[in-house]
């Protein structure tokens, strides 16, 4: 019986099940990241979905607005601008950084479809990424509401004519890049981790939360920890996005005290120094993230663990 794909006398090219290239690859990104949506938003309304999605970062914004407000009294109205920038961008990396890992443990515990997914001719980094770009999407909804909420509700300042629209785009796709590589990263240590797996990405990125200057400056911190922050792609993400939306604002890694006046000799970077270094260290990020992803991969297939439940 001969094969209806084949004609009589043709030999199966192995090269088909390879699929063609980058179509395959644009096909297999825009899929999983269609069904990540439709898994993000669990099929219901879309008005309910966009409540729930924005509820949660809002909420947070406001309760760090209103304990400043308590603890620094007048003082904390000028703050207002820099907690409301950092709780938005937090509440995308932790949408960010969680997704690729949680859409793994997805197929693997809850659907048991990752061994599929993974044996399939897509590349299976594609898949993750496509389902990951969802939770990118509602976290940069969240973002935006609450932006928007500090503007509207909270009376902070904001004059799109100030805003330095060159360093807005270069340090956003700059930081969504970084984020991406993060998140491939706590795939890789998802696909390997047995228990209690679902907890491991908001556990790394509350740690973050303490050294990026997301809602106070480093200068707070000890010497040490601000070190381990100025290393961090995510501080000079957060401070080049607040540096752009309120330019003269107060800054997450300057001040005085600050380890980074004691080593660059001014009191704040400059918009070039923050471009630099968000560069330099997101691209030692993103490439440690390609070499650990491959090497998790790697011993993941190695002691079979692509197909194992753990019930967790």
């Amino acid at each position: 019986m001969i094969d209806a794909g084949l004609v009589e006398g043709e030999r199966f090219d192995p090269g088909r099940a390879r699929g063609r290239g980058t179509i395959d690859l644009l096909r297999s990104f825009r899929t999983a990241a269609a069904l990540g949506w439709k898994m993000e938003a669990n099929w219901t309304d879309p008005v309910l979905f966009f409540i729930y999605s924005v509820a949660k970062p809002v909420a947070s914004a406001l309760i760090l607005v209103f304990m400043l407000q308590v603890i620094a009294g007048p003082a904390g109205i000028a703050l207002r601008p820099f907690v409301i920038v950092g709780s938005a961008l937090w509440s995308f990396v932790v949408s960010g950084v969680a997704g690729l890992a949680w859409a793994v443990l997805d197929d693997r515990e809850r659907y048991r479809m990752l061994k599929y997914i993974y044996v399939s001719p897509s590349s299976f980094i594609t898949i993750l990424l496509g389902r990951g770009i969802a939770r990118l999407a509602v976290g940069a909804m969240g973002a935006g509401i609450t932006l928007a909420v500090g503007v509207i509700v909270l009376g902070v300042p904001f004059n799109l004519g100030d805003i330095d629209w060159l360093l807005l785009a270069i340090v956003l796709v700059l930081g969504a890049v970084t984020i991406c590589a993060l998140a491939v990263v706590m795939a890789a240590v998802c696909l390997q981790t047995r228990q209690e797996s679902w907890d491991y990405p908001e556990v790394v990125v509350g740690a973050l939360f303490l050294v990026v200057g997301a809602v106070f400056p480093l200068s707070v911190l000890p010497l040490p920890l601000q070190a381990f922050g100025l290393v961090s792609p995510l501080t000079w993400w957060i401070a080049g996005v607040r540096q752009a939306l309120f330019p003269g604002g107060p800054s997450s890694i300057g001040g005085p005290g600050s380890l980074w006046q004691q080593l660059a000799g001014t009191l704040n970077p400059s918009a070039f120094e923050v471009v630099v270094a968000l560069l330099l260290s997101g691209a030692v990020v993103t490439l440690a993230s390609a070499i650990l992803f491959r090497s998790g991969e790697a011993r993941a297939k190695d002691r079979g663990l692509i197909d194992r439940t753990t019930g967790s």
